[in-house]
C-alpha cells in the first residue's frame, strides 16, 4: 500500500480509502463521485444568461476583468474573468486576439522615483465621435508607474509645457525625460540646435532623452493602450463629450484608481525629484522664448506685434542690440536684457517712419511752343519785334539760357 501511494503520488490514507472503493464497488468505486453531476459552485443558468447579456449590450468590447470589474460595481454581479470567457466561448462569442512581435531586449526599471519620467501623446477618437479628436499627454514614472495624463486639442509645445509644468507641481523636477523624436523635441533638421521645449529642460537641467522606436518607452506607450481601452469605455459610460469633463474625471477619480490598481513600489526609498528653485520661475522658464533685434526707433517685433521700450532705459543704448523675449502661457509679453526686464507698452500699429520731401530740381528740358515767336519764321520775328518792342525772346526762355546769354554778354 505504501508503494501503491508513491506511484499514484496520494497520501497513504488516501490509497486506503481507493483500495476499499475498489474492492466493494469495483472500477466504479474509482471514478469520482460528481462525475455527470452539476457542480455545486456552477452559476445557475438564469445568472449566465443575465451575464452575457449584459456583457454584450453595454461591456461587449471591454476586456475580459474590466467587463468582470464593471458588472460587480455597477450590477453587483460577481463572477471571474475566466468564468466569464467560458460562457462567452460556449456561446461562440469570445474571439481570441492574437499579438506577434519581434524579439526586443527588457529594460529593467529605474531604481529610484523620479530618475526617469517618460511622456508621450496619445492620439485616439477618445470620444468615440462624439466630440472632436484631441490628444492625451500621458507622463509616468519608470520606477514606479506612477501616471499623470490631461487631455489637449492638439500635441504641441504649449501642451507639453503645461503637462509637465503640472508634473513638475505635484512632484518636482525629475531627473531625465524620456520622449519620442516629435518636432516639439527634436529637430531632426538642424539636431545641434535645442527646440523650445529642449532648451526649457536644459535651463532646468532636466536630461531629455529622445526613443529610436516606440518599443524603447514601451511602459508609457502601454499606458496609452490602458488609458484607450479604460478610458474610453469609462467616458462613454458617464456620456463624457467635451475635453474640460474628461479632464475632471482624469483629475477627481481615474488617475487615483489606475495609481492605486497599477503602481508599484520602487526598488529604493529615494525619490530624485528636485524642488524648484527659489529664484527660478516656472511659467516663465516653460514658454516660448526667442531673440529680438532692437530698431532705431526702440521698438521690437514680435510675431506682427509692435513693443515699444520706455524712455527710462535710455541709458542702456538698446537700438541695434538684441534682447529676449518670453511669451507666456497666458499671452503675457515679457523683455529681458541681460536679465533686466524692461518696461514697454504694446502698439495698436506699426509705427511709421517721418517721410522726407525729396528736393525739387528743375534739370527737365524745356521745348517752347507751337504759338511762341521762337517756333515762326525769323522774318516775321523780326518783324513782329519791330511792330512791338515789348516782345523779348529772352523774357520766354528759360533761366539757364538767360544766365549764358550774360556769360558771353559779359
Amino acid at each position: 500500500m505504501v508503494q501503491a501511494s508513491e506511484l499514484m503520488g496520494l497520501s497513504l490514507r488516501q490509497s486506503r480509502r481507493v483500495w476499499k472503493r475498489f474492492k466493494s464497488a469495483s472500477d466504479a468505486g474509482l471514478v469520482h463521485g460528481l462525475r455527470g453531476r452539476a457542480s455545486n459552485h456552477r452559476l445557475g443558468e438564469d445568472l449566465g444568461e443575465r451575464i452575457v447579456k449584459l456583457h454584450q449590450e453595454r461591456y461587449g468590447d471591454f476586456g475580459p476583468t474590466l467587463a468582470c470589474e464593471k458588472l460587480a460595481s455597477e450590477h453587483e454581479l460577481e463572477v471571474s474573468p475566466n468564468t466569464l470567457v467560458r460562457l462567452l466561448k460556449e456561446r461562440g462569442l469570445w474571439v481570441r486576439k492574437r499579438r506577434r512581435g519581434k524579439h526586443r531586449q527588457r529594460r529593467e526599471r529605474r531604481s529610484c522615483l523620479g530618475w526617469m519620467i517618460q511622456m508621450d501623446g496619445s492620439h485616439h477618437d477618445w470620444f468615440e465621435a462624439r466630440a472632436a479628436k484631441c490628444v492625451l499627454m500621458v507622463m509616468i514614472d519608470d520606477a514606479t508607474s506612477r501616471t499623470y495624463a490631461r487631455f489637449y486639442p492638439a500635441e504641441t509645445t504649449q501642451a507639453a509645457f503645461d503637462v509637465f509644468g503640472r508634473w513638475v507641481k505635484q512632484q518636482g523636477i525629475p531627473r531625465s525625460l524620456y520622449v519620442d523624436r516629435h518636432s516639439i523635441y527634436r529637430d531632426e533638421d538642424h539636431p545641434d540646435k535645442p527646440t523650445q521645449f529642449g532648451r526649457a529642460m536644459k535651463q532646468l537641467s532636466v536630461e531629455l532623452i529622445c526613443a529610436h522606436s516606440p518599443q524603447a518607452k514601451g511602459r508609457v506607450e502601454r499606458r496609452n493602450a490602458v488609458f484607450q481601452d479604460r478610458l474610453v469605455k469609462e467616458m462613454r459610460l458617464r456620456k463624457i463629450s467635451s475635453i474640460e469633463q474628461a479632464n475632471v474625471l482624469l483629475e477627481g477619480l481615474f488617475l487615483e484608481d489606475l495609481n492605486q490598481r497599477y503602481a508599484v513600489d520602487a526598488r529604493q526609498r529615494q525619490d530624485l525629484h528636485r524642488e524648484v528653485d527659489a529664484q527660478t520661475k516656472l511659467e516663465e522658464v516653460l514658454c516660448v522664448q526667442e531673440q529680438r533685434v532692437v530698431g532705431q526707433d526702440w521698438c521690437v517685433r514680435w510675431k506682427n506685434r509692435w513693443l515699444q521700450i520706455q524712455k527710462c532705459h535710455e541709458g542702456l543704448r538698446l537700438a541695434g542690440k538684441r534682447l529676449l523675449v518670453k511669451q507666456k502661457a497666458d499671452g503675457q509679453l515679457i523683455v529681458e536684457y541681460k536679465g533686466q526686464r524692461l518696461s514697454c507698452r504694446e502698439l495698436s500699429q506699426r509705427p511709421q517712419p517721418e517721410r522726407k520731401k525729396k528736393a525739387v530740381m528743375n534739370n527737365r528740358s524745356w521745348k517752347p511752343g507751337a504759338d511762341h515767336p521762337w517756333s515762326k519764321p525769323s522774318s516775321d520775328s523780326r518783324s513782329a519785334r519791330r511792330a512791338d518792342p515789348r516782345v523779348s525772346l529772352a523774357s520766354a526762355a528759360p533761366t539757364r539760357d538767360l544766365h549764358a546769354e550774360k556769360r558771353k554778354a559779359g
